[in-house]
């Protein structure tokens, strides 16, 4: 005899069942999430007292910058230097008393320029000054600015000295990308807007026929820790990125120890034969695979920890421009040295920040501590097959589709 209301009762106790181990799940997944918007918030919205320098008096950026004990400090240069003049002598003994700002002052209209947007009237508004004292003003200002910051640690900008220091870079690295052994940094190229120039020659060099614009054209070097290692700036916007980055495939021959490489993009040039294999990059599509499926799976694993590395210059580039608002805007076209004191402000201070204060998308990344987060991972990796949100997620993958050819 069969005793239908008994089943009645196992189905519903399994459909309980289920339901709480749904439920179980679900939570643990929205646990995950709020502990990973924990962990984000702070750093990509807004910053709080905890993620702040301790004393807005000691030790901020600000401070080590006025403060330094270099020699001549910005404050010493700009109160012994006289501000530049057709019409005064270069070398004579400056009227302090007749200034306009400050040395503080004059730090203060340097970086409101370079970090805003804001026109020339904003700026006179701002600090209560004619046109032609903000334009000299400014151009001084940049130019103190520039020799102060070459002087600081903190904003340097320099290759890795020694194997051990690449081999530190790249365990940072491989704690996210196991299969990256070897890679120290991410290289790409980036392009800033000039004027349009009357000489046809300028013109002509600096116009980008790929981007149908004028720019000045960069190529940047970081590492895991968010730091500049490299850079060449300023350089005509027609050149090609192979001819921009000649000074860094140098310092990858002659000062890179043997077995460590930059990774790039696919359509960053990898260099002569010289240095082959020092730039790494994904694969392109439609590149052919092993037809053996163990190695085909291995080299796309590896090819995916490219991708994805890849994009930390990306996000490199991306503060640079968030940073330095001036950078969106066309630069002076016949002003080369004024555009370069400019840019190089830009990089060393992004160093400077970077190093003193740690905002920085690629440090958070890849310095932060993976123990604490782990067991979130794992719930988001799971939550990432419960509701099919990998396609949506992966920003980068989708434009290094590799065909598999079995032929």
């Amino acid at each position: 005899m069969l005793d239908d209301s008994s089943d009645e009762e196992l189905d519903n106790e399994y459909n309980h069942l289920a339901l709480l181990a749904l439920a179980g799940v679900l939570a643990e997944v929205q646990d995950a999430r709020d502990r990973r918007a924990a962990v984000r918030l702070p750093n990509r919205r807004y910053l709080r007292r905890p993620q702040l320098l301790p004393n807005p008096r000691h030790s901020t950026p600000w401070q080590v910058l006025y403060n330094s004990q270099d020699d001549p400090r910005l404050c010493q240069r700009w109160e012994s230097s006289p501000i530049p003049r057709t019409d005064t002598n270069p070398v004579g003994r400056p009227r302090l008393g007749r200034r306009s700002l400050t040395a503080e002052g004059a730090l203060g209209l340097a970086y409101h320029y370079i970090t805003s947007a804001m026109s020339d009237t904003a700026l006179q508004q701002i600090f209560a000054l004619v046109p032609a004292t903000v334009t000299r003003y400014r151009a001084f200002a940049l130019r103190i600015l520039k020799e102060t910051l070459q002087r600081l640690p903190e904003a340097s900008i320099h290759w890795w000295r020694s194997e051990e220091e690449c081999r530190q870079d790249m365990e940072l690295i491989i704690v996210r990308h196991p299969l990256l052994r070897g890679a120290m940094g991410s290289i790409d190229g980036m392009n800033v807007l000039v004027a349009e120039s009357d000489d046809p020659e300028i013109e002509n060099a600096t116009f980008n026929g790929w981007l149908h614009g004028h720019y000045t054209s960069l190529v940047l070097v970081f590492s895991p820790r968010g730091l500049l290692k490299a850079c060449v700036f300023n350089a005509p916007g027609s050149w090609h990125d192979a001819k921009v980055a000649r000074p860094i495939y140098q310092k990858l021959r002659t000062k890179t120890p043997a077995g460590y490489y930059l990774v790039a993009d696919t359509a960053f040039p990898r260099g002569t034969e010289s240095i082959a294999g020092r730039i790494q990059a994904p694969l392109k599509a439609n590149d052919a695979l092993p037809i053996d499926p163990i190695e085909r799976e291995d080299l796309l694993n590896r090819n995916r920890q490219l991708v994805s590395f890849r994009q930390t210059a990306e996000w490199g580039v991306r503060q640079l421009r968030a940073g330095f608002a001036r950078l969106r805007l066309p630069l002076d076209i016949n002003d080369p040295v004024g555009r370069g004191d400019l840019l190089e402000v830009c990089l060393r201070s992004m160093n400077l920040r970077t190093a003193r204060v740690g905002v920085s998308q690629i440090r958070t990344v890849y310095m932060r501590l993976w123990e604490e987060v782990e067991d979130a991972d794992v719930w988001q990796d799971f939550q990432n097959v419960l509701f099919g949100e990998i396609r949506r997620r992966d920003r980068v993958a989708r434009f290094y589709e590799v065909r598999v050819n079995n032929v």
